[in-house]
């Protein structure tokens, strides 16, 4: 995994970086990769984009084959959907106007909902996880491309969620059900 921010890739002599990016930098980069996004996505068979940064299309082009795209940012991601499209296999965004949209209402209305069914006292790093683990499960057999997290307006979505964040929340001891 690289990390890049608006001045390149994070690396550990990087003498820019705050506490918080060298703490990622000496987490991250372990091929020691230095320079631009652009020179850090050639081969790469991942884009995780959460910046509203632009990426140019060669640079997207320069991935690995089969590459998944992930331009999370809203109303305009990173990569525009149909630019990733011609070089990723699996294409995301924060839009709701194509399919496979990330976005946080996928998962804070049952997050909140399974809390207070719960009665917890905190949102731990396992009820996270449970979140992420109902919004596969409610794909499960449907995974497609064009199908890897559910409609923000499938009605399985929120239910799913709750129940799997309460579960989560009894297993952690910060329920008081």
């Amino acid at each position: 995994m690289v990390v890049a921010d608006s001045r390149g890739v994070l690396h550990a002599d990087r003498t820019d970086l705050s506490p918080i990016k060298a703490e990622i930098a000496a987490a991250t980069n372990r091929l020691g990769l230095r320079g631009t996004l652009a020179e850090a996505l050639a081969g790469a068979d991942v884009f995780l984009g959460v910046s509203a940064g632009q990426v140019a299309e060669e640079a997207v082009a320069s991935m690995a084959p089969h590459a998944i795209v992930f331009a999370l940012a809203n109303p305009v991601p990173e990569v525009p959907p149909e630019v990733a499209a011609r070089y990723a296999v699996v294409v995301a965004t924060g839009r709701s106007d194509v399919p496979n949209q990330i976005n946080n209402v996928l998962a804070f209305p049952g997050v909140f909902s399974g809390a207070l069914d719960a009665r917890a006292t905190a949102i731990t790093e396992r009820m996270k996880v449970a979140a992420a683990e109902a919004l596969a499960a409610v794909v499960a057999d449907d995974l497609r491309p064009d199908y890897v997290v559910p409609s923000v307006f499938d009605e399985r979505v929120a239910p799913s969620v709750a129940a799997a964040v309460a579960a989560a929340a009894g297993e952690d001891g910060v329920a008081r059900i």
